[in-house]
């Protein structure tokens, strides 16, 4: 059995986590924020290429009191699916979506 070392298995995990829903910037009447649709989105793992992917939200450019978000969640997720998984993202998710530079081997 080709069992892999303890030293090499970190090499072998991408964790993808997100959330799906964002908050609004406006407070509401309760001192809270309303679900918005911009959400974080974190890639971990020794095959993840390091830092930000995106751009940062304007504060002054709302979309009905929204965050407007710089990149489609679908594109991270055509990625992993393509580059990580060895899916095809197409017939998952009925159409092409542009890779991310989110993974050490991809440009």
């Amino acid at each position: 059995m080709n069992t892999p070392s303890a030293a090499s298995i970190d090499q072998r995990v991408v964790v993808l986590a997100f959330s799906e829903f964002g908050r609004r910037v406006q407070e509401n009447g309760s001192a809270g924020t309303d679900h918005g649709v911009a959400g974080p989105v974190f890639l971990a793992g020794a095959p993840v290429r390091g830092g930000l992917i995106g751009k940062h939200p304007s504060l002054s450019d709302l979309d009905q009191g929204d965050l407007k978000p710089s990149i489609d969640f679908r594109r991270i997720y055509a990625t992993l699916l393509n580059r990580w998984l060895g899916a095809d993202s197409q017939a998952i998710l009925s159409q092409a979506f542009d890779a991310l530079p989110c993974l050490k081997d991809s440009a």
